[in-house]
């Protein structure tokens, strides 16, 4: 055998050596552990759902994100909590913080001029629109530009508009964030860029979510497709990229209002907001994976609308009443108070589907000064708070009865409890119609006496011939002899004084005719 057949054979093994090495590196890498997302993910799945522990409470899905949280926006009331506490990077999802201050201190036609700290203190190679220093925008534009296009100049812009410098505006932030309820987060920035101080949890965005989309405007702003703002660049057109938007991939029917955000440190992020037979859903994803933090939120929305519904508290409420327990019996006059006391008739609680009303625990609370001061409360008496195995579901106000509402009558079920814990208040309930029923009472007795006083003095004169009479006549005749005895009595001794001092007289010798003689 020659030398070339030889390297012939040589050339072949070699290259089907190297064609074996290149089918079977791709078969080591699917055997090999999985990447960091797949494992991230993996780790993320194994956190524990706090929800899925309370018995009897509808079983959650297993999602992928870190932390999750599903809340009904009315209420309050939290479906669905996984590790919600956790602190976590909120990435652009910071912003809607940030345009929720701007419609509270801000009017859209209201000009944002943007300064030099606003365009380049914002890396270029973060979301932006392109301005320039000395750019003008309305308050308006802004909001489309800070929601759609997420862009981080705008907000920087807004909030020095706003606050007067950046961090004036971020103290502004944190001070709105625990008006509403946050108890897990530091804001350090208006736009969500990485910064260690610069924290939230899935629990503190579903209580920021409460008041956002709340805001129809900004709910709006949100679902719009398309971007359109003019700059000294000219005019930027820039399509909307949220998925869940109609016709997008993750298109979901029920969506008002949502904001994405992402960071290499705070991964995809998703605060969003559906809304479906009158029950609004707020749902946080944070640190999640592209594309699952779209798949994690329609997943949570079905859970939500299929298990649980709203209930108006006032249609099936049957278990208080004033006379059980006297129900702010000490002032009341008359009775019952139930002519002016009410259920609100919009008050609702969330109730898992499978759960009797009758299986809620509620307990009721009393008004204090501070809470009648306030302008929505100043009808709100009481209070009753429901709850099933220590998960709050809502609440019901005791307003006092106005205009042509039917009045309903309730009081804790626990007399002994409320009757130590309660401070009653100062306002005396009036019931008018057991009052005007009073006066017609005492009227009619007052007239019934009066008649029976007149029928007797006319039995009396139509019949005399009684014994009482008889008395009466014989008191008269003592009375009469007594008193004619006394005349004559006086009359005597009178005469007697008389005739003494007749007696005691001096007479002259000649007597009385003597001495009248004389003049002759």
């Amino acid at each position: 055998m020659g030398r070339k057949p030889l390297y012939r054979i040589l050339s072949v093994l070699c290259c089907l050596s190297i064609c074996v090495g290149m089918i079977s590196a791709p078969m080591h890498a699917l055997a090999a552990p999985t990447s960091i997302i797949d494992q991230n993910i993996a780790a993320n799945r194994t956190i524990a759902i706090e929800s899925n522990e309370i018995p009897d409470w509808p079983e959650g899905p297993v999602v992928n994100a870190e932390s999750a949280i599903l809340m009904e926006l009315e209420t309050g009331t939290i479906l669905y909590e996984k590790n919600v506490h956790a602190r976590e990077y909120p990435a652009s999802t910071t912003k809607i913080l940030t345009t929720l201050l701007v419609t509270e201190h801000c009017s859209l036609d209201e000009i944002v001029t943007f300064s030099h700290d606003a365009v380049f203190d914002t890396p270029r190679n973060s979301n932006h629109v392109s301005l320039n220093v000395g750019d003008t925008l309305t308050v308006e534009k802004c909001l489309q530009a800070i929601l759609i296009r997420s862009a981080n100049e705008v907000s920087f812009g807004v909030a020095e508009h706003i606050g007067g410098t950046r961090e004036a505006f971020v103290d502004m932030m944190n001070e709105r964030a625990a008006e509403l309820g946050c108890v897990d987060s530091h804001f350090a920035n208006p736009n969500g860029l990485p910064d260690e101080e610069h924290y939230t949890s899935a629990y503190d965005l579903a209580r920021i979510g409460r008041a956002f989309f709340a805001n129809e405007l900004l709910c709006k702003i949100t679902l719009m497709p398309t971007l359109r703002l003019t700059n000294s660049n000219g005019e930027l057109v820039d399509a909307n990229k949220m998925e869940l938007l109609p016709g997008k991939k993750y298109a979901y029917e029920y969506i008002i209002g949502c904001k994405t955000g992402y960071t290499d440190a705070a991964r995809s992020c998703l605060v969003s907001c559906a809304e479906k037979d009158g029950m609004k859903l707020i749902c946080v994803v944070l640190k999640d994976e592209a594309p699952y933090q779209y798949e994690d939120t329609i997943s949570l929305y079905n859970y939500g609308f299929s298990n649980f519904e709203k209930v108006n508290v006032s249609r099936i409420e049957t278990r208080y009443t004033i006379e059980n327990s006297g129900f702010y019996s000490d002032n009341d006059i008359f009775g019952s108070s139930q002519p002016i006391l009410q259920l609100n008739p919009d008050d609702c609680i969330i109730l898992p589907k499978t759960t009797p009303f009758t299986a809620l625990d509620s307990d009721l609370t009393y008004a204090t000064e501070d809470a009648a001061q306030n302008s929505q409360q100043t009808q709100r008496v009481a209070q009753i708070n429901y709850s099933y195995r220590g998960i709050p579901l809502g609440t019901a106000s005791v307003d006092l009865a106005s205009g042509e509402k039917k009045g309903y009558t309730f009081v804790s079920i626990d007399e002994e409890e409320e009757a130590a814990k309660r401070k009653l208040p100062t306002v005396i309930f009036i019931n008018v119609l057991k009052v005007l029923l009073w006066i017609v009472g005492i009227i009619a007795i007052l007239f019934l006496l009066t008649s029976f006083i007149r029928a007797y003095r006319l039995y009396e004169r139509r019949h005399p011939n009684t014994r009482r009479n008889w008395k009466r006549a014989r008191r008269r005749q003592r009375n009469y002899a007594q008193s004619r005895n006394s005349t004559q009595l006086a009359r005597r001794q009178q005469a007697l004084k008389q005739e003494k001092r007749r007696r005691r007289r001096p007479r002259s010798r000649y007597g009385s005719d003597t001495k009248r003689n004389l003049h002759f």
